[in-house]
């Protein structure tokens, strides 16, 4: 059988664990009919479940062409696209306006730009999937009050609700990783728009955590004018903020 070596400029920690990966598989719904994008296929061991519960729904992209060559001697009936995911156009892949759910063993060195990618075309991508480094899952995952909550955390909540769904141990990669890995569930929200300035708000939610052991009112006293800097909000760090309370803060900014 052919092997695929695993590349350290791609991030590639390829799974061998059967079970862990049926898990991941079953973390998206089985029958809502959905097409299905996975991320980083590898050596297919996630595909194959993927493939079992979804069928021709499924495709799969990744960037590494031995990785493509092995899937489609061992893999033949999956639908493989040799691509950078970051790069590619998802609503040429997917055309129309139907939705797909998107899932992977994401590479770990990637994985904030992959789900920033997600968000922007999350009026098509209702729930997405999948395992990451455990830190970054924590992070994703956080509330308002903890000390991990930051900038991902605000900005993918504002449109998901996050479920941190396990924790997965070193050993069932293979090379390992030096680090532990987690699997996420992001599922869309009943947000349809934030009810602010978009792209004032995630200036605001980035230059606040950019300083997170500064209050409000240092982070963002270039934004303040002597109106609103009195207000209760910048005494306060940006880490006990919840997302709605950074839309106010945005339009409170905007609006004086």
């Amino acid at each position: 059988m052919i092997e695929v070596h695993a590349k350290k400029r791609l991030g590639q920690h390829f799974l061998t664990d059967e079970g862990v990966a049926k898990a991941i598989a079953e973390t998206l719904p089985m029958d809502n009919g959905l097409p299905v994008l996975e991320i980083g296929p590898g050596m297919g061991v996630l595909t194959k479940y993927l493939k079992e519960i979804h069928g021709e729904r499924l495709t799969a992209v990744e960037i590494d062409h031995e990785s493509v060559e092995y899937l489609m001697r061992e893999l033949a009936d999956v639908k493989v696209i040799e691509g950078d995911f970051l790069k590619l156009d998802l609503r040429t892949l997917f055309p129309g306006d139907g939705d797909f759910m998107v899932i992977g063993n994401y590479p770990y060195n990637i994985s904030s730009q992959i789900f920033f990618k997600v968000l922007e075309n999350r009026d098509r991508i209702p729930i997405c999937a999948g395992m990451i480094q455990k830190e970054v899952a924590e992070r994703i995952a956080a509330g308002p009050g903890n000390k991990t909550y930051g900038i991902t955390s605000v900005l993918l909540q504002a449109f998901y609700d996050i479920e941190y769904v396990m924790t997965v141990h070193e050993h069932v990669f293979n090379p390992p990783p030096k680090v532990k890995s987690a699997v996420i569930r992001m599922t869309r929200n009943g947000r349809k728009s934030l009810g602010c300035d978009e792209k004032a708000f995630i200036d605001i939610v980035k230059r606040a955590f950019n300083q997170r052991r500064k209050t409000m009112r240092n982070s963002l006293k270039q934004l303040l004018n002597e109106r609103i800097e009195n207000d209760d909000v910048f005494n306060r760090r940006p880490e006990t903020l919840s997302v709605e309370e950074f839309v106010a803060l945005t339009n409170l900014i905007l609006n004086h």
